[in-house]
């Protein structure tokens, strides 16, 4: 299974400015009850990531106002990437080795495509587990 078996059909792409405030960021991570975003510069390229981590790291507990303060200002820039052919194996793999929770998809040109996260990839490793628990139960209980 590829990332593109995953997000293929997902209808909205999630971003934000990088001059929006993180006030905003906030809000728009929880009214989309999601933990991460691109960051879109003014041309729509995209910047960086900002998470609901980020929000709680650099400002809530540095006791600063998120209402001054620009997405700009604490996104994470040093962004690991991956293209819509990557398998889901290999985004488990970096994500380990990274130690990150997110990877941004991007299409060949580097345009921003989404975001994969750990829970979109446990979510497919569960429901192949059950598959596989629900085979194993069929074969070892068929009645003759």
């Amino acid at each position: 299974m590829t990332v593109a078996d995953l997000i293929g059909s997902r209808a909205e792409i999630f971003a934000i400015r990088a001059d929006s405030t993180v006030y905003d960021a906030a809000r728009y991570l929880r009214d989309h009850r999601v933990r991460a975003v691109g960051v879109l510069d003014a041309e729509g390229g995209l910047v960086g990531v900002i998470s609901q981590s980020d929000i709680s790291d650099k400002v809530a507990s540095e006791n600063k106002c998120p209402a001054w303060m620009h997405v700009s200002e604490i996104m994470s820039t040093d962004l690991v990437t991956v293209t819509s052919d990557k398998s889901l194996h290999d985004c488990l793999r970096l994500m380990e080795l990274h130690g990150i929770y997110h990877l941004v998809v991007v299409d060949t040109a580097g345009a921003h495509q989404g975001m994969l996260s750990v829970s979109d990839l446990l979510a497919v490793i569960a429901k192949d587990e059950k598959a596989r628990a629900d085979m194993l139960e069929a074969f070892v209980f068929e009645r003759k």
